[in-house]
């Protein structure tokens, strides 16, 4: 199926494994003033409570503010996903919020969009910005700054061990912008910063809180060394304490866990003394959302990246927000 001879070629059904992207950049498409609108949020998946977080602030504001939202979740699957967004395409809805669960695989469901003549905001992800760009293929990416998250995580760290410690670091689900970025931030801050630390071994845990047990126990058992556990997010953060658990350690003391996100068993975690710190991405994207649609529909000019602002958790303030953690 040809999209467009400008954009991108794909060549199996699902449209995602297999395809050749040629970008494809112009303007990215208006949007008519309305009282209502009706709108679409395609949302990744809902196994954690970020993600459920999430949702429920999207269906909140919608219902605020008389919005019809057509709501999909694509369970934790690229192609479907991609399929999702055609089928809101297919439903006429007047803009699509999207947080794409891979940076690649996502960007013919942005640019199918496009060419339909619906505006998408990318939320909490992004998607590969030299085939598709902010402002041109796609209205914005609103989230965090998840290079920034990985750095201060491994500043905390730093300071916290002197410096020396031997790490096992679990990755978010593979392909995905936070755990590239969480990647990053974190593995280049501790080689600029702190020669005497070494990471033994990173794999991924799927941003899920048992595969993290599930990938904790194996590199445990594989590095008995191992002082210091990073997860690039909570879930895998206490999947990786309860390893630790089992393997007749005591977290927090034997091994350093130290995590992102910042969810309220999280905190908890911080506060039983069993995770050393959590950076906040805060999931509650819903009144920021939609006041970006209205204000693009009321012709201002929307900045192509739009970063929250994230609190850090550690046992200096995690009593303080628990209450007000997701």
């Amino acid at each position: 199926m040809i999209i467009d001879r400008r954009t991108l070629l794909i060549g199996t059904a699902g449209g995602v494994a297999g395809l050749t992207i040629i970008p494809a950049f112009g303007q990215v498409p208006p949007l008519k003033k309305k009282d209502h609108y009706k709108v679409g949020f395609a949302q990744t998946e809902s196994n954690n409570p970020w993600r459920l977080a999430q949702t429920a602030s999207m269906k909140d504001e919608a219902a605020k503010r008389g919005a019809q939202l057509v709501y999909t979740d694509a369970a934790g699957s690229a192609a479907k996903q991609v399929a999702d967004v055609n089928s809101m395409i297919a439903q006429g809805v007047d803009f699509i919020f999207l947080p794409p669960r891979e940076e690649k695989p996502l960007i013919p469901a942005v640019l199918n969009a496009k060419k339909a003549g619906i505006p998408v905001l990318l939320v909490d992800r992004n998607v590969d910005p030299s085939l598709a760009k902010p402002g041109v293929d796609f209205l914005a990416f609103i989230g965090s700054n998840f290079v920034l998250e990985g750095q201060r995580v491994a500043d905390w760290t730093i300071e916290k061990t002197g410096g020396k410690g031997k790490i096992i670091e679990l990755e978010g689900s593979v392909g995905a912008s936070p755990a590239n970025d969480r990647k990053k931030g974190f593995d280049d801050t501790i080689k600029a910063k702190a020669p005497d630390m070494v990471i033994l071994a990173s794999q991924s845990g799927d941003f899920a809180r048992d595969k993290g047990r599930q990938v904790a126990e194996t590199l445990l058992q594989a590095h008995p060394d191992a002082t210091i556990v990073y997860a690039h997010n909570d879930e895998m953060a206490l999947g990786a304490i309860a390893a630790i658990e089992a393997a007749g350690k005591v977290p927090g003391k034997d091994i350093l866990v130290v995590s992102i996100d910042g969810e309220k068993d999280g905190v908890q975690a911080i506060i039983d003394g069993k995770l050393g710190c959590s950076c906040e991405c805060n999931p509650r994207f819903g009144p920021a959302a939609f006041d970006i649609l209205y204000k693009y529909a009321n012709g201002d000019t929307i900045p192509p990246m739009i970063i929250n602002p994230d609190r850090f958790f550690d046992a200096s303030n995690a009593k303080e927000v628990l209450p007000t953690a997701f």
